[in-house]
């Protein structure tokens, strides 16, 4: 005789499976036993397939972005904090302060439950610092070998405090140009921990949120022309995309751009410039001159922005961007023909 059986789904385990991904038992257990725990908020709780956000009178920013960081963790942050601060600091640079955000995980199977928990925790703890909301979340779980751990997609919703519009096409010829601290470092951290570099002490990513001093500066009434923040492609790559866009000419001081010294030393090792690496909470400022000095006194205010410095004016050539480097030659800071590597995100 045949001994046929049909096992009920095995559940006790520490790893993501790709039942986790359908709509049964298994996959509310794991709502309930990560998620709903760690992100859980009045929005969240009602289990409803949108969430209704109570927003003043006004005009609102949305944004959304895609977050694909390998290794997930890094020295400073991980995947989920890094999600946060880029919706977060992507509403900030529309002159909008954060309201919520909605995130959608992309999970390989045989991902540590442990370190989705690890995620949900920092992403709890980023959105309590910025005062946003998660109003919305999914989960879909991919097969073994399809997903690199895993992906999380966000988008940001905020509300416009900035009277006039903070955009590439705003940049007036003799504004000051503002860089909120030193660049380069969240991808010298994310490198080290990847290629396996020992730097002691290790570099920390500059991750963060920086909506609190663009919003202090609104608050005092400096009048930004434009905001973006340095991330993939770092400073260089911004600064062309500003040029570009808004047919701005910019001129930068090589000696004025913040670079650590351990970030020079990584990027000397692996060959690239640091001046194109990625940052994840850095941004910079375009304001009118005459309002420079108190527009850094308000940036400093904040642990985010202390560093923040002077490095440029827009004049020169329109559409273009120049550095005057250290020994007093002026060039033409372009962009990258292809990408630099090794890639991060």
């Amino acid at each position: 005789m045949n001994n046929f059986h049909c096992p009920f789904p095995y559940t006790a385990t520490d790893f993501v499976q790709l039942s986790h991904g359908g709509s049964g038992r298994i996959a509310q257990r794991l709502l309930d036993a990560v998620f709903r725990p760690i992100l859980g908020n009045p929005l969240l709780d009602l289990k409803h397939d949108s969430a209704i956000l109570a927003i003043p009178g006004g005009r609102i920013a949305i944004t959304t972005d895609a977050f694909v960081v390998h290794p997930w963790r890094f020295p400073g942050g991980n995947i989920g904090s890094l999600a946060v601060h880029g919706t977060v600091n992507d509403l900030a640079m529309s002159g909008a302060r954060p309201v919520a955000i909605s995130l959608a995980f992309v999970i390989e199977e045989g991902f540590a439950i442990s370190a989705l928990a690890e995620i949900a925790q920092s992403i709890r703890e980023s959105v309590d610092r910025a005062s946003v909301y998660v109003g919305a979340a999914d989960t879909k779980v991919v097969e073994r070998g399809k997903g690199d751990g895993i992906y999380i997609s966000a988008a940001g919703v905020g509300e416009v405090v900035a009277v006039n519009p903070i955009l590439p096409t705003s940049v007036t010829e003799g504004d000051a140009i503002l860089l909120s601290g030193d660049v380069g470092r969240h991808g010298a951290a994310v490198m080290t921990v990847r290629d396996g570099l020992e730097v002691d002490p290790p570099i920390e990513s500059d991750s963060a949120a920086v909506h609190e001093p663009v919003l202090a500066m609104l608050e005092a009434g400096i009048d930004i022309h434009c905001l973006r923040d340095v991330t993939r492609g770092g400073l260089a790559t911004v600064l062309n995309e500003i040029a570009t866009d808004g047919s701005a000419p910019i001129r930068i001081d090589e000696d004025k751009i913040p670079v650590r010294e351990d970030v020079t030393a990584v990027c000397e090792i692996l060959g690239l410039d640091p001046l194109y690496v990625a940052c994840e909470g850095r941004f910079v400022a375009f304001v009118p001159a005459d309002q420079a000095e108190r527009a850094l006194e308000v940036m400093r205010q904040f642990d985010v922005a202390k560093g923040a410095v002077r490095i440029g004016i827009a004049e020169g050539t329109k559409g273009r961007v120049e550095m005057k480097g250290r020994i007093g030659v002026l060039r033409i800071l372009d962009l990258l023909s292809g990408e630099q590597l090794p890639r991060i995100c």
